[in-house]
């Protein structure tokens, strides 16, 4: 059930996912296949670096400790599945579906999300750089005491997308479309484009604040 928005901004929450796993079996080994299909599996401490599982779908799976440098999932499907500790540079997930997706303690850099559809997903912990959302479509999306460095939003779409307890850093927001967007959780808000894409997002007023000689600047109001 999705939880009520806090304070007096009327902004709506994101729903949550409700992942319940299935009782799974371990998977056998082997390279990821395109196109493959992973139902109730276990993977744990799997490296499927430089692997390609381009339209592969995962469902009902638990994804442990893996490794995912340079990885190939364009298109794939991630359904219902819980991805915990997994780390990687250069994973290419571009116009991928992520749905009901909970993603813990993530160690990340350079992934790529660009076009990709993100539906009741959880970020919770970790740090992830550099990565790639332009033109993504992010509903119910919650990111959770982490840490994104150079998030690329330009041009995506942003609909009940909370951040709580995380930090932002130098983050791209030219061309975002933001709907009950909530960004008063975050501790640190760095903003280096897109500060005047801002309509739809609730902040605090001490991010007001910080964010003012960013906003004159982009709307070339000088300040003396």
């Amino acid at each position: 059930m999705a939880r009520r928005a806090t304070g007096g901004a009327g902004v709506r929450s994101a729903r949550r996912p409700e992942v319940r796993l299935p009782p799974l079996e371990a998977h056998g080994g082997g390279e990821l296949e395109p196109d493959g299909d992973y139902d109730g599996l276990e993977f744990r401490g799997t490296d499927f670096a430089g692997q390609d599982g381009g339209g592969a779908r995962f469902m009902d799976c638990a994804l442990t400790g893996c490794a995912f440098d340079g990885t190939r999932l364009r298109r794939a499907r991630v359904l219902d599945t819980v991805l915990t500790g997994i780390r990687g540079v250069g994973t290419d997930l571009a116009a991928s579906t992520l749905r009901d997706v909970e993603l813990v303690d993530a160690r990340l850099g350079g992934t790529q999300l660009h076009g990709a559809v993100l539906e009741r997903v959880l970020i919770r912990g970790g740090k992830i750089d550099y990565l790639n959302l332009r033109k993504a479509k992010l509903r119910d999306v919650v990111f959770e005491g982490c840490v994104l460095v150079e998030p690329d939003f330009g041009d995506a779409s942003l609909e009940r997308v909370e951040f709580v307890d995380c930090a932002l850093k130098g983050a791209d927001f030219n061309g975002v479309t933001l709907t009950d967007v909530d960004l008063r959780g975050v501790a640190s808000l760095e903003i280096t484009r897109g500060v005047g894409r801002l309509a739809g997002a609730v902040i605090s007023p001490g991010q007001l604040i910080d964010l003012a000689p960013v906003l004159a600047a982009e709307l070339g109001i000088r300040v003396e």
